[in-house]
């Protein structure tokens, strides 16, 4: 699948947004390489995915178990950064070798190089953000306080913008194969909420409510994915185990209809075709439409029954 020519923000990114961090974070993190969604029924999968797996990500079970703690919430974060750094490479990696049996892999190198760039990008992201929560925490700096405090709130509305763009488009995965997103998001909300529940660390919850917090997030993104994959594949012909060069073309849109002619009228003449008015028969001298006078007026041309007046053939 080829990428989108143009830059990675698609040149809508301006000097003055630098002070509003959610459109910072649309342009970085959904950048115009990633090609748009097939129907309006897969955006809404989409959106229904993206909420559960920020369950999965951030835990219900964080808010329920203590109360909000922000520290763990950062631990959290922070572990879902470092999953998605390991498991991201390793399952697409996984498929590479699955679409190897049917096609070539040089194709894919662009847009593979794309996602991990995106990837990167995001956990830097976080990081600096953790790393500027640690810095406001520790210092007793007036001017660092306040300086890094605002930077701090800055990067907390443009990682959460983030957060909701990447768990969309799954690091602009898309753009190497239209099923990838929901797989990743799939694997990666199961490696998140497994632990816990192997270890039997459900912060406080009893088993039985522990399970519908930890697990609830994971079957409800997996059976999501099912629907989006599925959704791909009976509407579009898109297998995840098929190569991405073997897919058919994506339908385009639905031409316009032609013009209605100027008069409306269902059975005027087609368009291109002026109006010709009737032509007047040789030797008449009336023509219509353009006042050519009484068709019936003596003369030549004139009225065909008017007085007889005979000339004689010889002069007197």
């Amino acid at each position: 699948m080829a990428r989108t020519p143009g830059r990675w923000t698609g040149g809508t990114l301006t000097a003055r947004d630098i002070l509003r961090p959610h459109k910072v974070a649309d342009a970085v993190f959904h950048p115009a390489w990633i090609p748009p969604s097939l129907d309006q029924a897969i955006d809404k999968l989409k959106r229904i995915r993206v909420i559960a797996g920020a369950v999965a990500s951030v835990g219900v079970y964080t808010v329920f178990a203590d109360g909000f703690d922000p520290t763990e919430l950062l631990e959290n974060a922070l572990l879902a950064s470092v999953v998605l750094l390991f498991i991201t490479p390793l399952t697409v990696g996984v498929m590479l070798l699955v679409w190897r049996r049917s096609g070539t892999l040089r194709q894919l190198r662009t847009p593979l190089l794309s996602s991990l760039v995106l990837l990167l990008l995001f956990i830097g992201s976080v990081v600096a953000f953790v790393l500027l929560v640690h810095t406001v925490n520790s210092t007793s700096s007036t001017f660092v306080v306040i300086g890094a405090g605002m930077t701090m709130m800055w990067m907390l509305c443009f990682v959460a913008r983030g957060t909701l763009r990447v768990s969309g488009n799954f690091f602009g995965t898309g753009a190497v194969h239209r099923c990838l997103p929901a797989l990743l998001a799939t694997v990666t909300s199961w490696l998140v909420a497994v632990p816990d529940l192997v270890t039997g660390d459900l912060h406080g919850l009893g088993f039985a409510l522990g399970v519908v917090f930890i697990l609830g997030a994971p079957v409800t993104v997996t059976a999501i994915a099912l629907l989006e994959t599925g959704r791909l594949r009976r509407r579009y012909g898109i297998r995840l185990r098929a190569h991405p060069a073997g897919h058919p073309p994506v339908p385009g849109q639905v031409p316009p209809m032609p013009p209605v002619p100027p008069s409306g009228h269902p059975y005027g003449p087609p368009p291109g075709a002026p109006y010709v008015p009737p032509q007047p028969h040789p030797g008449h001298g009336f023509v219509p439409g353009q006042g050519g006078g009484n068709p019936y007026a003596p003369g030549a041309g004139g009225n065909p029954y008017g007085p007889y007046n005979p000339q004689p053939p010889y002069g007197p």
